[in-house]
């Protein structure tokens, strides 16, 4: 056994991804191809997630080597990098949700990927149900261990998984911690992203291989950073132009 924590750090994090492999295969599939339906139908895949979770919204936005219709939504107060303390508030606010959705104003062929590691606060709940009120489909990406931990913070009651069409279990224990050291009370080393992020390129890719099924050129990014790259983005860019905003 190794003198070093982070090898456990390693180790514990390695048994996440195997857990992953083992078991979500089949919502992978699922969430893979309303994704493709969506690309297909000419729509986009809209992702969000507040506080460290906005990280992976932004995960497969404009990204390299993924596909290209991903507007991801990224509101500024439910985010870590100024007044954290504040975004944590903000996203255990009822109405925001809504506020959000109505602003966004998603095409019906649309589809959500909502983010949330513990699945219970108001927001990310309430941005699933407003997207499922208008026919839109929903993926959640969240941990079904520490989602069942505690009660949601919603006044409905429910945790995103039980809004979302999809779930698909980042398979994190209760607090996103993977390690204990001797002594101390609090755990720590997240897996929470590393895994999200793992579920979501393996959904991004095996939904360009249903597309490439049924398409000539799947609209993927190429690296801006490789000769020619940039070029061949730009008729992707022009596109999609008019219906990503953030882009």
């Amino acid at each position: 056994m190794s003198k070093y924590m982070y090898e456990s750090y390693f180790g514990e994090t390695e048994k996440v991804l195997m857990k992953i492999r083992k078991t979500q295969q089949e919502n992978i599939l699922k969430a893979a191809e309303l994704v493709s339906e969506c690309i297909k139908n000419d729509g986009l895949v809209r992702t969000f997630g507040t506080g460290h979770s906005h990280i992976l919204a932004e995960e497969i936005f404009f990204r390299a080597g993924t596909l290209a219709p991903v507007s991801a939504i990224l509101e500024p107060s439910l985010m870590t990098y100024r007044e954290a303390m504040k975004s944590s508030a903000m996203e255990r606010l009822e109405g925001f949700g809504k506020i959000i959705v109505d602003y966004v104003n998603p095409g019906p062929q649309d589809v959500f990927i909502i983010i949330s590691n513990s699945g219970r606060n108001p927001v990310p709940i309430e941005v699933a149900m407003e997207a499922k009120k208008r026919g839109n489909k929903v993926v959640a990406v969240t941990s079904k261990t520490y989602s069942k931990s505690a009660p949601s913070r919603h006044s409905s009651g429910k945790r995103l998984m039980d809004v979302a069409d999809v779930v698909l279990d980042n398979c994190g224990e209760i607090g996103d911690v993977a390690v204990k050291i001797s002594g101390l009370e609090q755990g720590l080393g997240p897996t929470s992203t590393i895994a999200s992020a793992y579920l979501l390129h393996a959904v991004m890719v095996q939904a360009t291989s249903n597309l490439s099924k049924i398409m000539k050129e799947p609209p993927i990014f190429w690296s801006a950073n490789l000769p020619g790259g940039m070029e061949k983005n730009r008729k992707i860019i022009d596109k999609y132009w008019g219906k990503i905003r953030n882009w």
